[in-house]
């Protein structure tokens, strides 16, 4: 079950990064609600592959098949079956794989765990391909979200160690010229759920939130508010008094992040998000050939993204939108 996600809004995500296609199924759509395609097929661009300088090459036009569960632009009730099919593959990109790990890839523990019987090609399972399919499933939310005024945003607020947007692109330019690989950091806000939505321990809006972004390959992070810089701070500095704003109690700051107790307090939710640097890159580097037991060298072909960060922005919003709205949908089951 650990492709699976949600206990109201509950998805299911399937396929491999080279197999025929990748999907989702969707449980949870109110029958009658309308999904505009535009607006999703819009936002999936915003994740596709090979659109700009930045991203791999490898193109692939990410439309999603609706096999089930909307008719006519209609949620029906029923599960919603998605695909996408993959069409530009080079699963031979991957043939000096069989038996040689990739550093910071799950070759190793996925070799252990599932006894070299593992997808290699592309990463398989393990792979970002998988986050199509979650965009799709996020991307639904979003509109299904946006009609009970919960909006969500993020933008990248620093890669390679730049946080200016021009530099931040001069710095993954030049880790593709060096065929290596550089990181960042995404900051996110949820604006618009109302106080008391989540739950205390184990069910937390944080918990919530950590378990949908974390499907993301690459996260490495995430903080809520002032996050771990809480920490260096005094409970005079860090506490949000509240106050009447606009005829209702609100805090008057976020330290929080706009989650308290695992409970939203009213205010946005506000959170960031480490990636590291995409592993796969063309310098040589260390490895064992699992055959033989001896090291090697490996240098990674194919095509790779020198950063995933730029195309993991929608990921973010798409991972979010999904806890939030799973969480909105058991609040209302509460009322």
């Amino acid at each position: 079950m650990s492709s699976t996600y949600g206990k109201n809004y509950c998805i299911s995500i399937f396929g491999e990064s080279h197999a025929a296609a990748i999907g989702v199924k969707i449980e949870g759509v109110p029958a009658g609600a309308r999904i505009d395609a535009d607006v999703l097929q819009a936002f999936l661009e915003r994740r596709a592959p090979g659109r700009d300088a930045f991203s791999t090459a490898r193109r692939e036009p990410d439309m999603p098949e609706f096999l089930c569960g909307i008719k006519d632009g209609i949620a029906t009730g029923a599960p919603i079956a998605a695909i996408i099919r993959n069409s530009d593959t080079r699963s031979k990109d991957y043939g000096n794989l069989a038996n040689v790990p990739r550093p910071g890839h799950a070759d190793y523990p996925a070799e252990v765990k599932f006894g070299g019987y593992q997808d290699r090609a592309g990463g398989g399972h393990f792979s970002g391909r998988l986050t199509a399919p979650l965009c799709i499933a996020g991307g639904i939310a979003l509109q299904l979200l946006a009609r009970e005024g919960v909006s969500i945003s993020a933008r990248p607020i620093r890669i390679g160690g730049e946080t200016d947007g021009e530099k931040m692109k001069a710095a993954i330019a030049a880790a593709r010229a060096e065929g290596d690989s550089v990181g960042g950091v995404i900051e996110a806000e949820v604006r618009g759920l109302p106080a008391g939505v989540g739950d205390p321990m184990f069910d937390g809006m944080e918990n919530r939130m950590a378990q949908a972004v974390f499907g993301i390959p690459a996260v490495k992070g995430m903080e809520f508010g002032e996050g771990f810089a809480a920490a260096e701070l005094k409970g005079s500095e860090n506490n949000d008094p509240y106050g009447i704003v606009d005829g209702k109690v609100a805090p008057i700051t976020n330290h929080a992040g706009g989650i308290l107790g695992g409970m939203s307090t009213g205010a946005p939710i506000v959170f960031r998000v480490a990636f590291k640097p995409t592993p796969s890159i063309g310098k040589e580097q260390d490895s064992v050939d699992l055959s033989s037991g001896t090291p090697t060298k490996l240098v990674v072909k194919g095509r790779h993204d020198p950063c995933v960060v730029l195309r993991a922005v929608p990921c973010v919003e798409a991972a979010a939108a999904i806890a939030v709205y799973d969480a909105l949908l058991e609040r209302k089951k509460e009322i």
